[in-house]
């Protein structure tokens, strides 16, 4: 189950002075790897505009008297979320107990040992879809238990598609063949094609990713060597470019994020949309805030030469190396990561589980009938790099991507510059 890229990635990740100050090195309080202690500990979570986990916590507090959780709401920035983490590591802090982790910080905080390695046989780790494992890992050793995926989805007007008599596409030219039918017709008036997320932020790395992964191309390969500079990338984000340029992405969509994205949709104003499984919700409702309730259905992504891949998202909880109490993190995490916690998720929040079984369970396959093509996206799905500066990594991506969406570099250019920063971030030549 989980031997896809072990060993190379275990190599990538490996841990050397060139890529990280201070990894494995002393200090006056060591980090413990021991998971003994009871008592309260602390959760830390981005901003829950859902609720969910505070309801998690409280069923927690209603069984566990003796060790109760409390939770710490970050900041619902995704970046800003990361630096308090980074902060309170780096103090060496027993404030924060239990981390929700972005899937793409798992080879730092495992790098700089700012977590701690998990047992893997008390978590029940072949119960989970295997790429959501494999973000976990770090030299082929699991340090988070993951709570939460994401796959992206291409969302349509199913009622516009059928009047035109088009399909749902799979390459990026038959979407632009499917917009050029419906766009024809009265009901498509002031309508755009398509659109995913662009701004200057994590989700233009995603939408970068997708675009070269459904070119045939890879940021990095899996010994951690960029190659962004090839046909195949630019190929990728040629596609992106012309987007632009042509108009079948509107020219506002340089600033979508997932709200502005999801919004256009539900306003009725995208024919297509990239989002995750959480737009479907919002745009399912009935009660007068979604345009298209009724109207929309889900379909895989396009990729610019076939078939396209999804960026992987989702979180891991771990437990901070300097925390007190672990053996309560421990089995706060596997109350955390049950399978009823992750059907909470996903009725609150939209949030896509990470047990396979859920997926196929018949009666949630009735509520959200998305989830066979989501576990699809999500076992066909690629990570963004990993590697342990990767926050300096998405910001040069973001960097080099968005001149050349904005027509300041050519494509050729962008990817000559993004190659060499790459190389410098990682070490690799």
């Amino acid at each position: 189950m989980r031997q896809r890229n072990r060993l190379a990635i275990a190599a990538v990740l490996t841990c050397t002075a060139a890529l990280t100050a201070g990894c494995g090195g002393s200090a006056t309080n060591e980090p413990s790897a021991a998971l003994e202690g009871r008592g309260p500990i602390t959760f830390v979570a981005g901003k829950d505009e859902e609720n969910v986990n505070p309801k998690i916590v409280e069923a927690w507090n209603k069984a566990h008297p003796d060790e109760q959780v409390r939770f710490i709401e970050l900041s619902s920035s995704a970046d800003d979320q990361r630096q308090q983490m980074v902060q309170n590591a780096q103090t060496k802090s027993d404030a924060f107990t239990v981390l929700d982790l972005d899937n793409v910080w798992t080879a730092e905080f495992a790098a700089n040992r700012w977590i701690t390695e998990l047992p893997e046989e008390q978590f029940g780790i072949d119960e989970f879809v295997p790429t959501t494992v494999e973000t976990s890992l770090y030299r082929d050793r699991l340090y988070g238990v993951p709570a939460t995926s994401d796959g992206a989805m291409l969302y349509f007007r199913e009622d516009l598609l059928a009047k035109a008599g088009a399909q749902p596409p799979t390459t990026w030219d038959e979407m632009r063949q499917a917009c050029d039918k419906v766009l024809a017709l009265p009901e498509a008036a002031g309508m755009s094609c398509f659109a995913g997320q662009y701004e200057k932020y994590e989700g233009l790395t995603v939408n970068f990713a997708e675009a070269v992964h459904g070119a045939g191309g890879m940021i990095t390969d899996p010994s951690g060597k960029p190659h962004v500079n090839t046909p195949e990338a630019k190929r990728g984000l040629d596609a992106l470019v012309e987007g632009f340029r042509s108009g079948t992405i509107p020219r506002e969509a340089i600033t979508f994020k997932e709200t502005e994205t999801r919004r256009a949709f539900m306003e009725g104003k995208l024919v297509f949309s990239r989002a995750w499984p959480n737009q479907y919700s919002h745009s399912a409702k009935t009660d007068g805030s979604s345009g298209v309730a009724g109207k929309f259905d889900v379909a895989p992504l396009p990729g610019v030469a076939g078939p396209g891949v999804s960026s992987l998202g989702g979180h891991s909880l771990a437990i901070s190396s300097f925390a007190k109490n672990k053996a309560t993190a421990v089995d706060f995490i596997k109350f955390a990561t049950a399978p009823e916690q992750q059907r909470l998720r996903l009725d609150q929040g939209s949030l896509a589980p990470t047990r396979s079984a859920l997926y196929d369970d018949p009666s949630m396959q009735a509520k959200y009938p998305y989830l066979p093509l989501l576990k699809k996206s999500i076992e066909g799905a690629e990570p963004r790099p990993r590697v342990i500066k990767y926050g300096e990594v998405t910001d040069v991506i973001q960097e080099h991507v968005y001149a050349a969406l904005r027509g300041e570099k050519s494509s050729e250019q962008a990817l000559a510059d993004l190659q060499a920063r790459l190389k410098e971030l990682t070490g690799q030549q």
